[in-house]
């Protein structure tokens, strides 16, 4: 076992040889920041101090060779062969330990082309905690694992609800899509991920979803509207086409019926047939468009692919952003199985 100390609290925790940092301290009940576990968001970036580590892969969009000779890593992926020193942003919030239950898919819905919604049933006597924006991931027979933002919010406790968007040659969501039967049995493990409401901050909120990133938005909106936390909301949803935004007719409503959420949807390639006279082109120049005066102010939840998030990452803190104050969940793809030929 090697120790890991955090240099700014002093805190420390044990790490085996073969864990990671992050899951040394997700077992350990420490709480860093962490996004995707496979070294591609760059949520977990810190700085090692002192000791001997192993990197470990991971993308070099998330990790320059800049950053990584001057002493950054990336948490999710680094193991220590040592004793280590490293410093990394704690959050100051109760950490929930992962648990490993059975559910039962209850019903699977079609929501657009290539977006289903599906429904996991608890056992009657299991209760999922979390915070609404964090993931789930199944684990699978082969010993792989697939993650998935949840999108209800904790207080609807009776089931899970994912949003999985179909990728062509993608093993586990052609599974979803075209073979697996309701009332299937799969195991997850849960919940994971930094992702989640600063209950403690009063700024004003932009929220940015690209795809399918608008589950953990979903789940975060739900849970802000049954706490009754009324702090503005701006919720910019970017899509290609019009049929890329598979349930706008919810965030709609939102906008409707409360006047502290406004919902600004975005095409970046709208069709012809799609007749769009709304906004047009990438949803992070969307949000720079309408904050000419900056973003010192706020707090930005952006979720969605890994490159959307990081120039949004990047854009957004040129133009006043605070460092803490940019909340990130990067979607990251399993890579196609090889069609047999």
């Amino acid at each position: 076992m090697n120790r890991i100390t955090i240099q700014s609290s002093d805190h420390q925790f044990e790490a085996r040889p073969s864990q990671t940092i992050i899951e040394a301290a997700i077992n350990a009940g420490v709480n860093l920041p962490y996004g995707c576990r496979n070294g591609t968001c760059g949520t977990c970036k810190g700085t090692v101090i002192s000791g001997e580590v192993d990197y470990g892969d991971y993308a070099s969009s998330a990790l320059t060779d800049a950053e990584r000779d001057a002493g950054k890593a990336l948490f999710c992926c680094t193991r220590a062969l040592s004793d280590v020193v490293i410093e990394c942003r704690e959050i100051h919030a109760d950490v929930i330990p992962p648990r490993i239950m059975p559910t039962r898919v209850e019903r699977k819905e079609q929501l657009s082309h290539d977006v289903m919604s599906l429904i996991l049933k608890l056992p009657s006597t299991e209760h999922l905690q979390f915070k609404a924006g964090q993931y789930l991931e199944f684990l699978l027979k082969d010993g792989k694992r697939r993650a998935f933002s949840i999108a209800n919010a904790p207080h609807v406790d009776h089931f899970i609800e994912l949003h999985l968007r179909l990728i062509p040659g993608g093993q586990f969501t052609e599974y979803v899509f075209n073979e697996m039967p309701e009332k299937a049995i799969l195991r997850i493990e849960a919940p994971f991920g930094s992702f989640y409401l600063r209950e403690d901050s009063d700024k004003p909120i932009i929220m940015v979803a690209g795809g399918t990133g608008f589950a953990p938005i979903k789940g975060i909106i739900e849970h802000m509207l049954h706490k009754n936390i009324k702090r503005p909301v701006k919720l910019y949803w970017g899509a290609r086409t019009l049929a890329d935004l598979y349930m706008p007719q919810l965030p709609q409503a939102w906008s409707t019926h409360y006047p502290h959420i406004e919902f600004i949807p975005v095409l970046s390639d709208a069709l012809l047939e799609d007749n769009w006279q709304g906004r047009t082109g990438f949803v992070h120049e969307a949000v720079l468009n309408d904050f000419t005066n900056g973003l010192a102010e706020y707090e930005v939840y952006c979720c969605g692919a890994p490159a959307m998030v990081e120039v949004a990452h990047a854009s957004f803190l040129q133009a006043g952003l605070a460092e803490d104050a940019f909340l990130s969940d990067a979607f990251s793809y399993a890579k196609p199985t090889p069609k047999a030929t």
